[in-house]
């Protein structure tokens, strides 16, 4: 499918109606419905609002920029009236009642959502196996994953069943499948987009963000999602804007910090190849690249990861005790309830960071683990405070080489955990983000990922829309 831009042009030239995009849409899902890339698609739902937006467009009173393009979004994003499993067992029949902030915002400017993609259950995962409908499979290459946990949402734009979809990221999971699948993720500064809505896994880390085949596509999407939450009563939240604005311009007297713990040892010799290679072609278009150190963050994983599951176990003690509906076996038309315990409702990587998360909390180890994770965080954020005083942006890895093969998390999870090791460190700190495609190694893909100022995504979205055009 094309991109948004393209979309939009043959939309107002009268090429092709939102109806017709629609239909497109939702016979490309059925087409690569193979690959597993969404729980949920939503034809009625879809077709009404392609129509409705038809007759929008035929009074000339469309709504924005986004107005008849189908999307689609992560089903841990509440939509009303439809079902919102966010991968798990435990919500499996959970039809949301009302709808989350991001979607809603979405909605407003016309979008049209044609399906809810597949995750890592709960968005715990770097994978997308985890998740109780299945795993997804990377159409790249088949025996390797689509990175989690949004990979639902990556494989969906990377197979063209829509240009743009809502992704969430906690420690990596917009910008980790984009890069397994070649394609754009963008993390914004934690806060821009409001949380009502996103069924939480850790609170001060999760942000809600685009996937897309480009830059300018995700900064059209940001520019939708972002700006005053309709819940929220305080004036504390910065305004929408336009995050494009500044796409086009010069990379000439750009600062761009490398650091040199991201470049060292482990960082997989393709992988750093092809992300050097841009810099290069950045350098020649007159950017300055500079040296900087990030002395704490090694420390950035275990940090992460304590932080992390402390919050989850927390998040998700409300499901508890829970009963739940399904169609009995012996029955085919009839359903059971029963209570149905923690260890039957949740899969194997979410009891395991539970469990983890409970053991940092609890009253012998709080201080050892939880309240020194902490210090650490504010360790790596002043890190970046100190490094953005000399540069403009930061250019890193997304991950530390190819996407894994099928099966890595099951005999050792730890690969999946290290794999996060360049991505967790925003969500600490509460940057934005950005994982832009920049070359192939062994023919895989390979993304660089750029990092930004807090709230300066204009900023950070001009640099890695110049970054892409140097691929």
């Amino acid at each position: 499918m094309k991109n948004i831009q393209e979309l939009k042009k043959d939309l107002e030239s009268g090429a092709t109606t939102a109806v017709k995009l629609a239909e497109e849409s939702l016979a490309s899902i059925e087409k690569n419905k193979g690959l597993n890339a969404y729980i949920s698609v939503l034809t009625e739902r879809a077709m009404q609002k392609a129509k409705e937006s038809d007759e929008r467009r035929a009074q000339g009173k469309t709504l924005g920029a986004l107005d008849g393009i189908p999307v689609a979004i992560k089903d841990n994003l509440c939509l009303e009236g439809s079902r919102t499993t966010a991968a798990s067992k435990i919500l499996e029949n959970f039809v949301a009642p009302y709808t989350a902030t991001a979607v809603e915002k979405f909605e407003a400017q016309g979008a049209v959502i044609v399906g809810k993609t597949n995750m890592d259950e709960f968005a715990m995962g770097s994978s997308n196996e985890s998740s109780y409908f299945g795993a997804v499979e990377n159409p790249v290459a088949k025996d390797r994953v689509p990175g989690g946990s949004s990979g639902g949402s990556a494989v969906a734009v990377a197979t063209g069943t829509v240009p743009v979809a809502l992704g969430s990221d906690t420690g990596g999971s917009i910008r980790q499948p984009a890069a397994c699948t070649g394609i754009v993720g963008l993390k914004p500064t934690y806060g821009r987009v409001s949380r009502y809505g996103l069924i939480a896994y850790a609170s001060s880390l999760d942000q809600i963000g685009p996937l897309s085949t480009n830059v300018q596509d995700a900064a059209t999407v940001l520019s939708a999602i972002c700006g005053q939450d309709i819940h929220d009563n305080t004036t504390s939240q910065r305004p929408t804007e336009d995050f494009g604005r500044k796409i086009g311009e010069s990379l000439k007297g750009k600062v761009i910090g490398v650091p040199k713990e991201y470049f060292a040892e482990g960082l997989d010799a393709g992988c750093k190849s092809a992300i050097e290679n841009v810099l290069k072609k950045a350098e020649a278009e007159g950017a300055v690249l500079k040296e900087i150190s990030m002395p704490n963050i090694s420390y950035a994983v275990a940090s992460y990861y304590i932080i992390a599951t402390a919050e989850a176990s927390s998040n998700l003690s409300r499901f508890d005790g829970v009963r739940y509906t399904y169609r009995s076996k012996e029955a085919k038309n009839l359903y059971d309830l029963y209570a149905m315990s923690r260890s039957e409702a949740f899969g194997k990587e979410v009891q395991r960071r539970i469990m983890l998360g409970s053991y940092v909390l609890s009253s012998g180890f709080f201080d050892a683990y939880y309240v020194q994770a902490q210090k650490v965080r504010r360790l790596i954020s002043d890190d970046f405070t100190k490094a953005f005083e000399s540069c403009d942006v930061i250019a890193s890895p997304v991950m530390p080489g190819l996407p894994l093969k099928r099966g890595t998390n099951e005999s050792d999870p730890m690969a999946m955990y290290l794999s996060d090791i360049y991505t967790v460190s925003l969500n600490l700190a509460g940057l934005p983000g950005i994982s832009v495609p920049c070359g192939k190694s062994e023919d895989l893909p390979v993304n660089i990922q750029w990092i930004g100022k807090p709230y300066a995504e204009a900023d950070l979205l001009s640099i890695a829309a110049a970054g892409e055009k140097l691929v």
